[in-house]
Order: C-alpha cells, then sequence, then structure tokens
C-alpha cells in the first residue's frame, strides 16, 4: 500500500518534472495534455514505472536482510 501511494505522488511529479524538460528543450511556454485522458495516461506510465523500482528495491532489501541473518548464522556456527 505504501508503494503505491508513492508511486501515485511520485508519478505525478514526474509528469510535470517531464513537461518542464521538453518545455526548456523545445523552447516552450506552456504545454498542453490535449486533456484529461491523455494526462492522466503519461500519470498511469509514471505510476507504474516509479511502482516496478520500488519493488525491486523491495525485494533487493528483503534478500540483502536474509542474506545478512544466514551470514550472522553461519559465524555464530562457527564461533560455537
Amino acid at each position: 500500500m505504501m508503494r503505491m501511494s508513492i508511486a501515485g505522488v511520485a508519478g505525478f511529479v514526474l509528469v510535470f518534472i517531464e513537461s518542464y524538460i521538453v518545455m526548456i528543450l523545445k523552447k516552450y511556454e506552456a504545454i498542453d495534455f490535449g486533456g484529461i485522458a491523455p494526462f492522466v495516461s503519461v500519470w498511469t506510465m509514471n505510476f507504474f514505472l516509479v511502482f516496478s523500482i520500488l519493488t525491486q528495491i523491495k525485494f533487493w532489501y528483503e534478500n540483502r536482510e536474509a542474506q545478512r541473518e544466514e551470514e550472522a548464522a553461519q559465524r555464530d556456527r562457527f564461533l560455537n
């Protein structure tokens, strides 16, 4: 649930960062998304991008914790 919340907010922020970059590169003064549907489509793509990145970070963290527990158990066996 936390990943979804973070991904929703970060996806929304990314829409504006991407728009700002396009405005700078193309020297535009404004960007018209053409309605709410294209805006939501871009937001959805950014949501899934951030959500997948956060999911991979979660898996990496869980694997790292499991590895550390395993290494600690091996050290304990070695010391005893």
